[in-house]
Order: structure tokens, then sequence, then C-alpha cells
């Protein structure tokens, strides 16, 4: 038979037993992939095994407590620690987030005060041209109306020229015509 402060010691035992499983989840359930997470579970379950022997020793239960105790403190302030850094750490992706988002609004106003620029030169563009077109076609048109001008002119002088060939053969005619008469009368 057991003393009254050994069931008691016992029943504080059993009652922190079924507590421990929740302790458990809670540490799988903070991070699964941390190897410190895996070591802390590896220590409730020594501290699991070590309380569940079933040794009646007082002090021993009391150290244990203590141990366990050290231990969940321990890693509540490791998990406090754990949350704020995950939370520096979304904070951070909050600003660069933020940050992305400025500069892509910037580069959109660049790209849109660019696009306007781009319509601006493509119409002076278009308006050069036509201007430019017209200017072709006004001085095409002088060039054209100078060349025709330039014919005619020389048309006419040709028609001169042949009428100075007819003329001037006459007068060879005439002259031969006279250079004969002439030397018969000398004759």
């Amino acid at each position: 038979m057991r003393s009254p402060a050994a069931l008691g010691a016992m029943s504080s035992l059993l009652s922190h037993n079924k507590d421990q499983p929740r302790i458990r989840k809670s540490l799988s359930d903070s991070s699964p992939t941390s190897s410190t997470a895996a070591t802390k579970s590896q220590r409730h379950e020594r501290l699991s095994r070590l309380s569940s022997s079933g040794s009646s020793d007082v002090s021993n239960d009391t150290s244990t407590n203590h141990a366990e105790s050290y231990f969940l403190r321990r890693e509540n302030r490791l998990s406090a620690r754990k949350r704020a850094e995950e939370e520096a750490a979304n904070n951070d992706y909050k600003k660069m987030y933020e940050k992305a988002l400025a500069t892509n609004q910037r580069l959109k106003s660049r790209l849109e005060t660019s696009k306007q620029e781009l319509a601006m030169i493509q119409d002076q563009l278009q308006r050069a041209q036509k201007d430019c077109g017209s200017n072709r076609l006004e001085t095409e048109k002088k060039e054209s109306r100078c060349l025709q001008k330039k014919i005619s002119d020389m048309e006419e002088q040709i028609k001169v020229k042949g009428e100075l060939k007819v003329e001037n053969q006459r007068l060879k005619d005439e002259n031969g015509a006279l250079i004969r008469v002439i030397t018969k009368l000398s004759k």
C-alpha cells in the first residue's frame, strides 16, 4: 500500500500527463521543420517517460516538475521569439511589397508619359511628312513648269533655227546665181 502523499504525487503526475499531449501538439504545430522543436519534443518525451516510470519518490517528482516547468517556460520564450521573428519577416515582406508597389506605380507613370511623348512625336512627324510632301509637290510642280518652259523655248529655237537654215540656203543659192551671172557678164 502506498502512502497518501505518494498517491497525491501520482495523481498530480497523472493530471500532468493529461496535459502533456496538448503541449506536444502545440510544439508540433508551431514549427515541425525546426530542429529546435524536434529536440524540445524529445526532451518532453524523456520527461514524460521519467514521470510515467512510476517512481514514488516525491523529491524526484518535484525536480521533474521544476524541469518540466523550466522547459515549458523556455519553450514559450523561444516560440514567442520565433513569432516575433516571423512578424518581423512579414513586416519585411510588407515593406518589400510596398516598395515594389511604389516602384511599379512610378514606372507606370513614366511609361504613360513616355507614351504621351511618343504620340506627340509621331504626330509631329506626320505633320512634317505632310509638309515635306506638299513642299515636294510644289517644288516638283515648279520644276516641271520650268522644264516645260525650257522645252517650249527650245522648240521655238529649233523652229527659228530651221527657218534660218532655209533662209541661209536661199541666200547661198542666190549668191551662187549672182556669181554665175557676174562671171558670164565679165567674159
